[in-house]
């Protein structure tokens, strides 16, 4: 069965009565006449499983027969030659289950037939500017008609907040294609491990990655690879990855594939020769310490925040115990004197985006885990610039691991629990590998 059908009927379940509209975005230019790789938009996608761009699903449930309708790009065999297959009109309705489609250049004439009579107009405003315009073009066509006779929306609901909360709690599918991309981005790591050794480059190891995810059937990256190493690990979003790896640094890689449109989001950090110093290996041993600690608190009724606190304290502590941090713990967690060392989230929810959909707080409150969603848990510290003085013999070291979890009903599941992160396994495996074939 479609996995899409059971998704639009939970949705339209929950709306009240009104109609929905989503779009995906067009292709974008790259340089010149060259384009990115098209991506679809997660809800869209989420609710169709239509992967081409320039698309728009109109969800219509008090009309008599067109309850699901796809604006599609039809099929062009002279574009098609050029820029791959299409699906087009039919496809959409006999591959896709709309009811009817149409071509995407009749939207704004056909859309206000589908918004007549509905109350309310479920639509996520500011995301596509030029399909904003034609929704308002639609909206405003029906109120100023001639002769009005049945109602129109006067109210525009973020549809975000019905359908989000819906992928907050992954589906027995979604969670089969987390696992093979988790299991893909596992093989990766481990490959980058053995092949990392002095004198070799970011970039080298940024391609070993990305060859690991495509081989093995993903997209590619579910997001930019940081391969960071020396002072490069102290930059959170470090993506230029450019620099030679040196003897006695650490490296830190975070990265993940993006199968099927999943994403896994693993980050590893180990030293460049395979040896930990003291001054590392003291440092990592705070970080695990503090991950393992957090993934214990993930599990059906506990605050989502729990990990996050855990992770604090246990930082924290390691702090002072480095003799970088003094006074009572309680105290500076108030004071948060940590943020000079660690200065992010420890979680984030996992899915079709990277940081994917749904809310961490509700009614004012942190909301508590429940089964089937997913999350990130990454614990660091960093040791950048503007240190004082008790910290410069740490200078340069950066160290993130991260893990993505799965809550169960009874507990949790690590879905990346393929990708070594002890220090005795690091060190068995870092530089192990003979290396590529490079070109001559």
């Amino acid at each position: 069965m479609n996995p899409t059908a059971p998704r639009r009927a939970r949705f339209l379940s929950q709306m009240e009565e009104g109609v929905a509209i989503f779009s995906t975005s067009s292709e974008l230019i790259r340089n010149a006449d060259s384009h990115h790789r098209f991506r679809p938009d997660s809800d869209f996608y989420f609710l169709t499983g239509f992967a081409e761009p320039d698309a728009v699903m109109v969800l219509a449930p008090q009309h008599p027969t067109h309850r699901y309708i796809l604006f599609v790009r039809p099929r062009d065999e002279a574009r098609e030659v050029w820029n791959g297959r299409r699906a087009g009109i039919e496809g959409a309705v006999s591959q896709f289950g709309a009811d009817i489609a149409y071509p995407i250049e009749e939207l704004e004439a056909r859309l206000p037939t589908y918004l007549e009579g509905a109350r309310q107009l479920y639509y996520r405003l500011g995301i596509y500017p030029d399909r904003d315009r034609q929704v308002i073009q639609a909206l405003h066509t029906l109120r100023h008609a001639k002769r009005r006779l049945t109602p129109s929306p006067t109210t525009i609901v973020d549809a975000s907040v019905l359908l989000h909360e819906q992928r907050l709690y992954k589906e027995p599918g979604e969670l089969e294609l987390m696992r093979r991309a988790a299991s893909i981005s596992g093989a990766a790591h481990r490959a980058a491990m053995a092949f990392t050794r002095p004198g070799r480059t970011e970039y080298e190891v940024e391609a070993l990655l990305e060859h690991f995810f495509r081989h093995h059937g993903a997209l590619g990256p579910a997001y930019p690879s940081i391969v960071g190493s020396g002072e490069n690990a102290t930059v959170l979003h470090y993506v230029e990855n450019h620099a030679p790896l040196r003897d006695g640094e650490m490296l830190l890689v975070d990265a993940g594939a993006e199968f099927r449109y999943y994403a896994a989001d693993i980050t590893r950090t180990y030293p460049v020769n395979g040896r930990f110093t003291s001054h590392q290996r003291a440092v990592y041993e705070i970080v695990l310490t503090a991950q393992l600690a957090a993934i214990d608190q993930v599990r059906p009724g506990v605050p989502y925040i729990r990990a996050h606190e855990t992770v604090l304290r246990v930082l924290t502590e390691g702090l002072v115990e480095l003799g970088l941090l003094k006074g009572s713990i309680d105290e500076l967690l108030e004071t948060e004197a940590y943020r000079p060392y660690y200065m992010h989230g420890t979680s984030h929810w996992l899915g079709l985006d990277v940081h994917d959909a749904g809310d961490y707080v509700r009614e004012g409150a942190h909301r508590s885990l429940e089964p089937g969603m997913v999350l990130t848990v990454e614990p660091g510290l960093y040791f950048g610039d503007g240190l004082p003085e008790a910290a410069q013999p740490f200078r340069g070291i950066g160290i993130r691991i991260e893990d993505d979890v799965l809550v169960t009903p009874d507990g949790h599941d690590v879905l990346t629990h393929e990708t070594p992160k002890t220090i005795e396994a690091l060190e068995a495996l870092v530089g192990q590998a003979d290396g590529l074939p490079r070109l001559r």
